[in-house]
């Protein structure tokens, strides 16, 4: 069993002892219901053959029918996608959302591939995956090097494959092919809603709050603009390459201009260049890990000198760097909490395509923003009722959604009886 995988389900046995749920329920959530591992074969531009592994984990639809990101990433495997796929069950039922989880990805770096490369391995992975995916079964959306025209040839090739437009077997798409406004910066948009609730919390003053980012990619972009406006000093950013400090806060507009037009971050005579690590130790109010999994970890958690950690990314901080955590008072805002605004809006998306409407993107974000706020607050009262860490206050939100669900169909009590 995968680190990633088994920290995921210590998870769910942190938050049991404050439910008063069978312990069968457990037993289900600890066990996708279908894995599926594909390959997919892509013929390259100079006319040599490249197989790439593809995965698909369907973890629970009592819910709903799945729903979670494809990711394109050479470091993807199947236990890394199980631990991804049981996240969005948990996320989906902690929002109220009528899905399960899913999750999906291909074991490439998307970097080494052409544009029509990247076609070929898309449309691979829809021809290798259309019998277990559907709008009624299981519903992709983008994640890491991944975006929506990457969705759109998916979409299209479920088209071909099935003889018929069937727009809501994926979100995130462009808004020309059935997408919702609203969906690119969703992810950062509902860690933003988590803040301003903090912020109504706390009383803070933005302008007194420092913050940095660590992971410039879509979700942290957009949580860092949604927080430049409202007047917080970012003063740290970072992408996978380098990462930059300014103690007056950077312009990040400008910065997010630099970094599509370039690819790189900004570097002027008053800025700091740090590495990631470097960054993730500043003293600053508000650190966000908008990378990858893994980030701050037993090795240096203990560095870790911000009161408040949002999870933009998935997964950014183990199990055992959480205690040392708790045991520093800082608060976490956990991944499955922080960054559901994704599948939140991918949720309208879906219910878009079903009832052939498009909403204005005041709705979108209205709905959003109610929907993330309610959800906060009902974490934050379980935070505070057990005294436990909003990681574990969201977990037992969810299970008890997810528990009510199955025992509905029965479980040892009822058959026992």
């Amino acid at each position: 069993m995968s680190k990633i995988f088994e920290q995921a389900l210590g998870h769910l046995d942190d938050a049991m002892p404050y439910l008063d749920l069978d312990n069968e329920i457990l037993k289900q959530l600890k066990h996708p219901k279908r894995m599926v591992e594909v390959s997919i074969p892509v013929r390259r531009d100079d006319g040599s053959l490249s197989i790439y592994s593809g995965y698909r984990v369907q973890h629970n639809d009592r819910l709903g029918p799945c729903k979670g990101g494809i990711r394109f990433h050479p470091q993807v495997d199947i236990d890394d996608v199980k631990a991804l796929a049981l996240w969005m069950t948990i996320k989906c039922a902690i929002l109220g959302v009528p899905f399960g989880g899913g999750k999906g990805g291909v074991c490439v770096d998307p970097k080494s591939l052409s544009k029509m490369e990247l076609e070929r391995l898309s449309r691979g992975y829809m021809r290798a995956m259309a019998d277990v995916l559907g709008p009624d079964q299981d519903i992709p959306a983008p994640d890491v090097y991944t975006n929506a025209r990457v969705m759109a040839w998916m979409v299209d090739e479920y088209a071909v494959i099935k003889r018929q437009r069937q727009p809501g077997v994926m979100t995130g798409k462009p808004i020309e092919l059935g997408g919702s406004l609203g969906r690119d910066d969703a992810t950062g948009r509902g860690a933003y809603y988590c803040i301003k609730e903090l912020e109504k919390i706390r009383k803070w003053q933005p302008k007194d709050i420092t913050v940095a980012v660590q992971g410039f990619g879509n979700g942290g972009q957009h949580v860092a603009q949604l927080l430049h406006h409202d007047g917080y000093k970012i003063v740290a950013i970072s992408d996978s390459k380098s990462a930059v400090y300014q103690a007056n806060g950077f312009d990040i507009p400008s910065c997010i201009a630099q970094k599509q037009d370039t690819g790189n971050l900004p570097i002027q005579s008053n800025t700091q260049s740090l590495t990631n690590q470097e960054l993730l130790a500043l003293d600053v109010d508000i650190l966000i890990p908008a990378a990858l999994e893994n980030q701050i970890t037993i090795d240096n958690a203990k560095a870790i000198r911000s009161a408040i950690i949002v999870e933009v990314a998935n997964g950014p901080v183990t199990r055992e760097a959480q205690a040392i955590l708790q045991d520093q008072k800082v608060l976490v805002i956990p991944d499955v909490l922080a960054n559901a605004g994704g599948v939140t809006v991918s949720y309208f998306e879906w219910v878009q395509n079903r009832i052939g409407e498009a909403w204005p993107i005041e709705q979108v974000h209205n709905k959003l923003q109610t929907m993330m706020s309610q959800s906060f607050q009902q974490v934050w009262s379980l935070h505070l009722h057990h005294g436990i860490s909003m990681r574990t206050a969201a977990y037992v939100h969810a299970i008890k959604r997810l528990g009510l669900a199955i025992d509905a169909l029965g479980t040892q009590p009822y058959f026992k009886s």
